[in-house]
């Protein structure tokens, strides 16, 4: 029985808006942010791990990050992952602290940052869309073993579209934030 549940679409659209600023937050800007490193993976102790679980990362300055490497003997594998991570930073070695001076963007990368935000935001809407069809499917199917009537149906149809407006707006408005903060670095 797929008893229409609108919180549920709701938690899951709201997770694909969360999803969207997590990966909006990674996105580089002029400015230094440590979730800049979270999709740095450190080959270390003969696996692949996230870079937090070797180091601490910070922010010491608004164009720096520094890099708190634990184990002395994984500073050359957490310096081969950031550059290998493709995110345009070189880590200058200071013992066992990295320091990654954000370079300047310039205007070509700055645009093509643009467009991967925007990516980012259309895919949001795309699994937003998503959650609204299978809530839409649901309600036609609970309405055809007649546990609600057409009435409700059409009015649950009207809260699903609400809050797929709702969502789908938030989703332009974190995308638009993020591309005028690249743009204007």
């Amino acid at each position: 029985m797929a008893k229409f549940d609108k919180s549920d679409i709701e938690r899951r659209m709201q997770g694909a808006v969360e999803s969207l600023k997590g990966d909006l937050s990674g996105l580089r800007t002029g400015r230094a942010n440590t979730s800049l490193l979270d999709p740095v993976m450190v080959d270390v102790y003969g696996s692949m791990m996230p870079l937090n679980q070797v180091a601490t990362v910070s922010a010491p300055e608004p164009r720096m990050l520094s890099v708190q490497v634990w184990d002395k003997a994984n500073v050359t594998a957490v310096e081969k992952g950031i550059s290998k991570a493709n995110l345009g930073l070189n880590p200058m070695q200071d013992g066992q602290t990295l320091r990654l001076p954000m370079p300047d963007l310039n205007e070509e990368r700055r645009k093509e940052l643009a467009k991967l935000a925007g990516k980012y935001g259309e895919n949001a809407k795309i699994a937003i869309r998503n959650v609204r069809r299978d809530g839409m499917e649901n309600l036609k199917e609970d309405e055809k073993k007649k546990d609600i009537s057409e009435d409700e149906r059409k009015r649950f149809e009207d809260d699903v579209q609400t809050l797929t407006d709702k969502y789908a707006a938030e989703t332009d408005a974190a995308v638009e934030v993020k591309v005028k903060e690249i743009m204007t670095q």
